[in-house]
């Protein structure tokens, strides 16, 4: 089945909207424990082209998801099926060797990684679920 592209811009870029929402509610969860790991190994606090950065990287995150979705969802026996595969793919291949090399570097905490892991899963499973929801085919 072909792929409905304004469909996918719509609803991927709503998708990284809600990754961006996540990541937002994230920071008075963690409070100042990224600025504290930052400071003590001697690197500033995330800057505001730092703060462009991930803002742009949850959008991409958000649409290489629901992307990746209307590509694979015909594989599925259903389209749920499909959004979570995807999500959870997305989570083991992206979001968790992020958290955990940084702790394997010994430059964040466990505590901190897993707390941004399980944040991240959460966070990719709902922005992925509402580009299935949102996404409609030709």
């Amino acid at each position: 089945m072909p792929i409905n592209t304004k469909s996918l811009i719509k609803s991927g870029l709503i998708a990284g909207v809600v990754v961006i929402i996540s990541g937002s509610t994230m920071v008075p969860v963690v409070g100042d424990q990224m600025n504290t790991v930052l400071k003590n190994h001697l690197c500033p606090p995330l800057s505001p082209l730092g703060m462009v950065f991930f803002l742009v990287l949850s959008l991409v995150f958000g649409f290489s998801a629901v992307t990746i979705y209307a590509f694979t969802k015909s594989l599925f026996k259903t389209k749920l099926q499909a959004a979570l595969t995807v999500a959870l793919a997305f989570w083991f291949l992206h979001y968790l060797p992020a958290n955990t090399s940084l702790v394997a570097y010994g430059f964040m905490p466990w505590g901190l990684s897993l707390i941004g892991s399980l944040w991240g899963l959460i966070e990719i499973l709902l922005a992925t679920l509402v580009g299935y929801w949102l996404y409609k085919d030709k």
